[in-house]
């Protein structure tokens, strides 16, 4: 087997595990601390590419552009919890789940209606079009920014959350909001801020996925499943969870598509071989999870109190 051809693999499946962390923090943060399961979250990932779409063929500057995509999808985020999850929270999750589900589909159709059905290409920036030689492998020089991006925003959150003011309270609100309120702190505002950031973190994901993958209305479901495997594996509630959570996904998802071909041809004529690699793969990242579950039934690294 070409180890070139295993360490360009490791590195998507590091740039896709990036990806689902920046959408999998938001979502374990508001299942985990806020009790809201919410299923249009891969929505707002829709409305930061839409958003990255629109301005960078407005302003012509990406990096600007996916500022302004985070900003929107941040916006978006705190106008749904004002709108739909306030009424929401403390309610049954069946509740939750029909409701956000509701919310996809207004989601979808709004996107459709504002930018058509047709799917979106965009380039990656000048600066970033080229590869970089990385251990042996002339890899996408874009593909590379995705992952720093990533893990900058992986240790800006684990800092936000654990060392600051700002995250002692949401900590301290998610163990017991009653005494938090009666110490005289908001907790609704708290949670609608911490909200809106999950939601501009999935923007982010959504805006530098843009030149990776085609914009396109739905999006975001195809991406949600994985992210909801991400803090099953990871833990929920848990930033560190779901970062290991989300790496582990992103490389087995991707070896198994790239390499179980390969494998299984080596006992199995080609066309076996395919069929075969075809239904594995797309199954790994469950069967991934089932085996983290049977050892550790709340996640790998599961939040505590």
């Amino acid at each position: 087997m070409d180890p070139v051809l295993v360490a360009e693999q490791v590195l998507n499946g590091l740039q896709l595990g990036v990806m689902l962390f920046l959408i999998a923090a938001g979502l374990t943060l508001v299942f985990g601390i806020m009790d809201v399961i919410n299923l249009a979250h891969g929505s707002f990932y829709m409305v930061g590419a839409y958003f990255a779409a629109t301005m960078v063929g407005l302003l012509d500057h990406f990096l600007l552009a996916v500022f302004l995509a985070v900003v929107g999808a941040a916006l978006v985020g705190f106008a749904v919890d004002l709108v739909a999850l306030r009424v929401l929270a403390g309610r049954d999750h069946l509740d939750q789940v029909l409701a956000t589900f509701g919310l996809i589909l207004f989601f979808n159709e709004a996107v459709a209606l504002g930018w058509g059905p047709v799917p979106i290409f965009l380039d990656p920036p000048a600066a970033l079009a080229g590869t970089v030689e990385l251990v042996g492998v002339a890899y996408p020089a874009f593909r590379l920014a995705i992952i720093a991006v990533g893990l900058t925003a992986a240790v800006g959150l684990w800092w936000l959350v654990m060392r600051t003011r700002l995250g002692m309270l949401v900590r301290a609100g998610a163990s017991n909001r009653v005494m938090v309120m009666a110490l005289g702190v908001d907790i609704r505002r708290l949670f609608t801020l911490l909200f809106a950031l999950g939601a501009g973190l999935a923007g982010l994901a959504g805006a530098m996925a843009g030149p990776v993958y085609a914009v396109q209305v739905g999006m975001g479901e195809q991406i949600l499943i994985p992210a909801f495997v991400v803090i099953v594996i990871g833990g929920v509630g848990s930033i560190r969870g779901a970062f290991a959570g989300a790496v582990l996904v992103g490389v087995v998802d991707t070896l198994g598509r790239a390499l179980l071909p390969t494998l299984l041809g080596l006992v199995l004529a080609p066309s076996d071989a395919a069929a075969a690699a075809g239904a594995v793969s797309s199954i790994s990242i469950y069967l991934l999870m089932a085996g983290v579950l049977a050892f550790r039934p709340r996640g790998l690294f599961p939040a505590t109190g």
